[in-house]
């Protein structure tokens, strides 16, 4: 059919839009093979209201000739298409009429009726306004074959309540399935091993297991997320009724801006090292890309339907469990895994574990190794050419400044960002992942081979001093350079051009870079004053600390000297490949930031672009406004989320973050949807970031803008630092974080400088208060109170 009626096989991307949710995903499902009862669609443009056009009808009634193949008395299911149904964002399961069993060309014109009216039912509007949905529809009307059921029900890919998949969960009725749709009957329920394909249930269906799993599992991988499938056997044949998202596992409500992927599956989430980065509850224009970063820089987990990053309530966390099959894969045990993660991720309290994903070793492989090569030759190449962009981005970037604010129409900024800006973007994201891998798995368990040999203090001392020589490591780079500032040996517009990027919010592009602050020098300065030992000290103190332990392994240990020599040295190569390459993908999200903004005043829409995604951006420079209507109830969801205490650095299950800062129980360190499966710390021990036993009264900050508070002498405790943080370290008796490891941050730099540091501790800014006392045992990782705060003096 070529006007308002169309078969599945003939539907083609652009008549979808008029085919509906149910008529597109049936079409898709027709012409990709699967078993489809035979069908048409009456788009929406065939009604004028819900009036059927006279000549609409007569192509229904050719169609419905041509769909009785010369069976007169065949019976048909007619059904809604409604544009928004069966998608990720709303099912309307139940929700539009169903006309079954149609037989005679009237009782189908009738039944057409009754469908497309069924748009202002009351139950509609409910449903949509329950959804934030419009409540106004367009509805397409489906024609099948009716399938003369034996058995019908429904199948899962994923327990739609808890979102694990290691078994399909279906029900089913006999005769036709929509009494189980309508819950009016109580239907018998079954389950197939996703992996195994152990069958579990009733006798009449085992003999079908292997096709619904086969089914299942293919369906899962084309649409990329869990399903949720209607089906009906008849005389043996499975046939498949109907499949959309399994919307309870929806992690994202695009037209409010609410995020959350813990709902999508049963996951181990950790904040430890990308909530380091990314401290902030994310805008959406941030969150997206965040996501096009990192699917850049680690291409390899973003090669399934399982997320490897996912936004929790706003904030950025990684998926342990991803990461963890994937070491499955290669005979890496959960043991080995924690252990080889640690340095990255933090150490798993006791009682935690990762739940692994229901993924068969061979397919993973099957993706994985090719994907493995390129990426091998592709690092190799960028490592050769690392140096040489770490020398030329500053003024590259700062060049696309300049093109970014020349640009004077919507259309020339959009032509900008395909040419020029998206591929910078990709070029910076891939250095950095060839600067990651610079030192190779070489150094990998350096740290704690080092520890059993010479103890924790030791090996911590023999891995510091890396910002020693001519060349700090770029996260120190500033702090370095704005002592050179202070003595005259720099300027000031030398020091905000190379070090202006670099702060506390650096990837959340909706707030200004530190150099964007005429004031932010002055109060660098400021603050270096109130040190009470300057920086260059603190590095030659830690680096004659480190050559005495250098000297002390030598002496005790002279047969591995050489090896270990060796290995340091290439510990400290990728440090520093891996900082600088890091500072300048920090430097190219600030042009991302520029690049917002100049579109903002383009379109005269100004900051309401940050709660865009950059897809929407993209298409609002192309002249489609209609994201610009997310706006307002996305700046109110960014506002809640913002206004939630930092949630926990671990996350198992399904976490509502509004539920979990009203419990007055909430743990700062760990959730897990199934109870508390690990017990609580009364004492607070996390990661050595540096040696060294001092005591000193506690000040509990949430953000470095506190700092003014700070008081030399301190003991700093807060949730998580990165390099805005800095400044404030020189003053700091000690440092002690809930989030980290021996990789993060804090650790690097609390090292370099020889401040005692505790990092990763999860509950320390639940359990310590401003003026409280303490020992912090940088040495051993363990943070002691001597002395609470008098509740009076506190503050």
């Amino acid at each position: 059919m070529t006007n308002t009626v169309c078969f599945f096989e003939d539907l083609t991307a652009e008549r979808a839009t008029q085919a509906g949710g149910k008529g597109r995903v049936l079409a898709r499902l027709h012409q990709a093979g699967h078993p489809v009862p035979p069908g048409f669609i009456v788009l929406t443009s065939a009604f004028e209201g819900d009036a059927l056009r006279p000549a609409s009808w007569d192509e229904v009634v050719t169609a419905l000739a041509r769909l009785r193949a010369g069976q007169p008395e065949r019976a048909f299911a007619v059904r809604s298409s409604a544009l928004g149904e069966d998608s990720e964002q709303a099912s309307f399961a139940g929700g539009f009429e169903t006309v079954l069993d149609v037989r005679d060309d009237d009782a189908v014109r009738r039944a057409i009726g009754t469908v497309r009216r069924s748009r202002h039912a009351e139950r509609v509007a409910a449903y949509s306004q329950a959804q934030g949905l419009a409540t106004g529809h367009e509805v397409a009307v489906v024609i099948q074959h009716l399938v003369a059921a034996d058995t019908s029900g429904v199948l899962f890919t994923a327990d739609p309540v808890t979102g694990n998949r290691s078994a399909l969960v279906g029900n089913f009725v006999s005769g036709l399935g929509e009494r189980l749709v309508a819950g009016e009957v109580t239907p018998s329920s079954f389950t197939i091993d996703r992996l195994k394909g152990t069958y579990s249930g009733p006798p009449e269906l085992r003999v079908h297991a292997r096709k619904f799993r086969r089914l299942a599992l293919r369906l899962e991988e084309e649409f990329g997320s869990p399903q949720d499938l209607e089906w009906a056997i008849s005389r043996g044949q499975l046939m498949l009724l109907q499949a959309r998202p399994i919307t309870t596992l929806r992690g994202h409500e695009p037209a409010t801006g609410e995020w959350n992927d813990s709902l999508t599956g049963d996951y181990l989430w950790t904040s430890t090292n990308l909530g380091e980065a990314v401290p902030d509850v994310m805008t959406p224009c941030t969150w997206s890309l965040l996501r096009l970063f990192l699917a850049e820089t680690l291409p390899l987990l973003f090669m399934g339907n399982d997320p490897p990053m996912g936004n929790l309530g706003g904030r950025a966390y990684m998926n342990l469990s991803l990461a963890a099959t994937l070491g499955a894969t290669f005979g890496v045990s959960q043991q080995r895994f924690a252990e080889t993660a640690e340095e990255a991720f933090g150490r798993l309290p006791e009682g935690m574990e990762i739940p692994l994903l229901p993924i068969s070793r061979w397919s993973l492989l099957r993706k994985l190794v090719p994907g493995a090569i390129r990426l091998r030759k592709r690092v190799r190449a960028n490592q050769s050419r690392l140096a040489a962009f770490v020398a030329s981005a500053p003024e590259r970037c700062e060049a696309l400044h300049a093109r970014i604010q020349a640009t004077s129409s919507a259309a020339e900024l959009d032509a900008l960002w395909g040419q020029e800006l998206f591929p910078y973007h990709q070029e910076c994201c891939r250095m950095l992942e060839a600067g990651s891998r610079r030192s190779g798995r070489a150094v990998h368990g350096l740290r704690r081979t080092l520890g059993k040999w010479v103890g924790d203090a030791e090996a911590t001392a023999l891995l510091s001093g890396l910002s020693s020589g001519a060349s700090p490591l770029a996260s120190l780079a500033p702090l370095v350079a704005l002592a050179r500032l202070s003595r005259g040996e720099l300027d000031r517009e030398t020091y905000a051009r190379r070090y202006g990027h670099r702060g506390p919010h650096e990837f959340e592009i909706s707030l200004p870079r530190p150099a964007e602050d005429p004031e932010w020098i002055d109060r660098q300065l400021a603050q270096a004053r109130e040190a009470p030992v300057d920086v260059d000290t603190l590095l030659s103190r830690q680096k004659e600390a480190r050559d005495a332990a250098w000297e002390r392994f030598q002496r005790n240990h002279p047969r591995r000297a050489a090896k270990i020599r060796g290995l340091l040295d290439l510990a400290a190569e990728g440090a520093h490949a891996r900082e600088a390459a890091r500072s300048e993908v920090i430097r190219a999200f600030w042009v991302l930031r520029a690049f917002v903004l100049r579109a903002g005043t383009l379109t005269g829409q100004g900051d309401a672009l940050f709660f865009l995604y950059h897809e929407e951006l993209l298409a609002l420079l192309r002249g489609d406004a209609t994201a610009l209507a997310f706006v307002p109830a996305r700046r109110a969801t960014h506002a809640r989320y913002s206004a939630l205490p930092v949630y926990p650095t671990l996350i198992r299950g399904r976490f509502d973050p509004f539920q979990w800062a009203a419990d007055p129980r909430r743990r700062s360190d760990v959730f897990d949807a199934r109870g508390d499966s690990t017990p609580a710390q009364e004492s607070i021990t996390g990661f050595p970031g540096a040696a060294g036993i001092v005591e000193g009264p506690v000040r509990l900050l949430t953000s470095p803008e506190e700092g003014n508070t700070f008081q030399a002498g301190e003991v700093l405790v807060t949730t998580v630092t990165n390099v805005g943080w800095a400044p404030l370290f020189p003053r700091a008796a000690a440092i002690v974080t809930d989030v980290g490891a021996p990789l993060s941050h804090a650790a690097i730099v609390a090292r370099e400088l020889g401040i005692p540091a505790v990092v990763g501790c999860g509950n320390a800014t639940m359990r310590l208060r401003t003026g409280d006392r303490v020992r912090v045992n940088g040495s051993q990782g363990r943070v002691e109170v001597i002395r609470p705060a008098d509740p009076g003096n506190i503050g």
